[in-house]
């Protein structure tokens, strides 16, 4: 890694402006740029194909096809399991969906008696949501349906390449 130490004159006065330089060659060249075959386009296909194989899945468990319960809807469930939010807004942020889809999902998993809405006591501008006793219930079948869409796609993968791919995956969460 190089590092770059130069002076930015701002404010009238100059000020040391650390740059780090990557002695890495980039991964992608205009010139031979194929979109299709990117990484980004592929985690995308790849996301968009684990979405409709575990709204499948779902709507196949016996147990849970009576909820309608969809893929989005058990990402929802899965983070309030988690962690709680303090607000639709924080999840739509944590998950990057459109505010107006997030309600309705919410809207849904609450009529559903999934999850439900509180008003935060200190202040009542907040709604924390929170999984319900169903939605507690629930949660070990979903996650059992997730786990078996999970496995099929790693088909063919070891232990260490699960692991690895990972890694990698994680790496570009820190690059973004």
């Amino acid at each position: 890694m190089l590092i770059a130490l130069t002076m930015t004159a701002w404010a009238g006065k100059l000020a040391p402006e650390v740059k780090t330089l990557s002695s890495e060659p980039e991964i992608y060249d205009i010139a031979t740029y194929q979109p299709t075959n990117c990484v980004g386009q592929l985690m995308y296909r790849v996301r968009a194909a684990h979405m409709s194989a575990l709204d499948e899945e779902l709507a196949r468990d016996p147990d849970l096809a009576a909820l309608e319960v969809s893929a989005a809807q058990y990402v929802i469930i899965s983070v309030l399991a988690k962690r709680g939010v303090d607000s639709a807004t924080e999840l739509c942020k944590d998950l990057s969906y459109d505010g107006g889809a997030m309600t309705r999902m919410v809207d849904r998993l609450e009529a559903k008696g999934l999850i439900s809405r509180r008003r935060c006591p200190d202040d009542r501008r907040l709604v924390k949501l929170e999984l319900t006793e169903d939605g507690l219930a629930a949660l070990p079948k979903l996650r059992e349906c997730s786990v078996r869409v999970l496995n099929r796609f790693m088909r063919g993968f070891s232990h260490a390449e699960a692991r690895q791919l990972e890694g990698f995956l994680t790496r570009m969460l820190q690059n973004a």
